[in-house]
């Protein structure tokens, strides 16, 4: 069997490709040039081949930067893969919309005692019967070390092989099909990972004259970034297509330092739609941005970047002070009820307004008429809100039954497409914390320094921050699952099920009309009234009872967190800390 072999290499003279099926038996044979940078050779293999590059003389074995497998780690020779071979049993699969899903993330290394792949598939039929509609994974392509969260990514075609490699992969994506759920990859464009980057050496992959919060920014916009960029599209398809993904959360796209005339998401927005149009099913692509832009989310049509859908951390800040009491650092600005009004019906919170933890005025206004609030992913718990806490402590640490109650309800309630964090549903009391496993000491040192040094402006003490590269901070962040089944967490659990199930039940929760969201607030004796159409909210964060507005009147409960709710007429008496839901006379 002939295989051709080929690498982008512009800036060097001479590229060797070193094949074989171990070190012992290796050939090495010279590529060719070509145009534009690309080097190509055809060699003759038989069997499991591993191969690598060797650039201009050099003693060192390079890995493939489009490598689909990395047996023996991201330092290691390639390994080939074929795709093909997956008999994929989703054919009957039409994929998801965005709009009315509910969105379950997922770390593959801690969500299960095995943190594989494969073992992640035995609790699918968990989220299916808690309504979650799209599974999405932390990044799973190839890192130096064994756990991680998957940030540090350097090889961006591979899956990480402890957790089972690309073929565990496939049956995954498969097996979350054939129980009606959609996959969301989260994938990483902005930055590479400290240890195991070889893309330098083998072109200008990086862009040394811009920089982010990781370093040396992607180089899109610089000489020889059409082929970066084509690295990152071809990318973003391998997922959709070879892997069958229904869509791809893009993290800190504020952090893609582009200046050319087509942003590098417009341009990947076409292909996915184009794709979208011959694989005959919905593509998502999601943006984690921190810019409070609805460029983001506006068609390219409309000057904007044709994203589906991008996160609203405003939302989980307006919850979490409301419910904590918090207000360090970039929880400053966020501290009335009111607030939580304002993103319910505006999206943003700071949408032009001045914000006290960049000392500037920050974001822009949502057009409420034309701009569907699905489009606005949102949580009360995620791997960053929780991971960069100084100990990685989920709500469940803070809060008692009540408190994660109304969380819950504000989060199933808003016109948003809600996102779970794993084991939240049962008020998981396992923390998550930031874990890594740097075979360098040096690497590993100054990571857990860094750590702590990031924790200054939020005022946690630093002594209380767990070493990331100890074993045990990642064995400590492991889901415990016998906890499903027990007393404050079966309860929690149950509300959960509820939630999605109303949610599903009535049409007025997953009306994404920004414009239709009506609320009552009053800060002193914090209550908050939300009205849906024919549904309304009411939620009393305070110890004390208080008198709501009801507007609409009486009406059938269809949720109470704690029962003593009276109904009269046109007001409310809500208990304290409490959360009813009603539905209309004509229901």
């Amino acid at each position: 069997m002939s295989r051709e072999f080929q690498v982008w290499a512009p800036q060097s003279k001479s590229v060797v490709v070193v094949v074989g099926t171990s070190g012992t038996d290796a050939v090495e044979i010279a590529m060719d040039p070509g145009e534009h940078g690309w080097w190509h050779a055809t060699v003759r293999t038989d069997g499991p081949v591993r191969y690598g590059f060797r650039l201009d003389g050099s003693d060192q074995v390079l890995p493939d930067p489009r490598s689909l497998r990395q047996p023996d780690g991201v330092h290691e020779l390639s390994a080939i893969f074929d795709h093909t071979e997956h008999r994929w049993q989703d054919a009957g699969w039409t994929g998801r919309p965005l709009s009315g899903g509910l969105i379950y993330e997922m770390h593959i290394g801690t969500f299960t005692p095995e943190g594989t792949l494969d073992a992640a598939i035995g609790k699918l039929d968990h989220l299916v019967a808690i309504g979650v509609e799209f599974v999405e994974l932390l990044p799973v392509n190839g890192f130096n070390g064994i756990h991680n969260w998957g940030y540090d990514g350097v090889l961006w075609y591979t899956v990480h092989e402890p957790y089972g490699g690309p073929a565990a992969y496939q049956r995954f994506v498969d097996a979350c099909h054939q129980r009606g759920l959609a996959v969301i990859q989260d994938v990483v464009y902005n930055h590479l990972g400290p240890s195991g980057n070889y893309l330098p050496e083998f072109g200008p992959y990086l862009h040394d004259a811009h920089a982010n919060t990781w370093g040396s920014s992607v180089n899109l916009d610089g000489p020889d970034s059409d082929t970066v960029r084509r690295f990152i599209i071809d990318n973003a398809l391998m997922w959709l297509r070879d892997y069958h993904v229904d869509g791809l959360r893009l993290d800190a796209v504020h952090a893609l330092m582009d200046h050319r005339a087509e942003h590098l998401l417009s341009e990947l927005s076409a292909e996915v739609d184009v794709l979208s149009a011959h694989v005959r099913r919905p593509l998502t692509l999601i943006a984690e941005s921190d810019l409070n832009d609805p460029r983001m989310i506006t068609g390219r049509e409309s000057g904007g970047y044709g994203m589906t859908a991008q996160w609203s951390d405003d939302f989980h800040h307006v919850v979490h002070v409301a419910l904590t009491g918090e207000t360090a650092g970039y929880y400053a600005d966020f501290g009335s009820i009111g607030a939580i009004a304002k993103v319910l019906t505006s999206a943003f919170f700071h949408n032009g307004t001045y914000s006290s933890f960049r000392g500037r005025n920050h974001g822009r206004a949502v057009d409420l008429r034309l701009t569907p609030g699905s489009r606005f992913v949102v949580f009360t718990q995620d791997h960053d809100q929780i991971g960069n806490r100084a100990i990685g402590d989920r709500l469940t640490a803070q809060l008692d039954q009540a408190g994660l109650s109304l969380a819950a309800v504000l989060l199933f309630t808003s016109p948003f497409t809600p996102m779970l964090f794993m084991g939240e549903e049962w008020a998981a009391s396992t923390p998550w914390q930031f874990f890594t496993s740097h075979p360098e000491p040096d690497l590993g040192k100054a990571t857990a320094e860094g750590r702590i040094a990031e924790f200054a402006k939020m005022g946690w003490d630093p002594d209380l921050v767990p070493d990331p590269q100890q074993e045990s901070t990642f064995l400590n962040s492991k889901l415990d699952w016998a906890e499903t089944t027990e007393g404050e967490h079966a309860a929690v659990l149950d509300l959960y099920r509820r939630l999605a199930e109303l949610r599903r039940e009535r049409p007025e929760l997953t009306d994404p009309r920004l414009d239709h969201v009506r609320t009552l607030h009053d800060d002193d004796e914090r209550w908050l009234t939300i009205v849906r159409g024919g549904v309304r909210v009411l939620i009393n964060f305070d110890a004390e009872p208080h008198l709501l507005p009801l507007p609409g009147g009486r009406g059938p409960v269809l949720l109470e967190t704690s029962a003593g709710s009276v109904l009269d007429g046109e007001q409310a008496q809500v208990p304290g800390r409490t959360a009813v839901v009603i539905g209309d006379a004509a229901h």
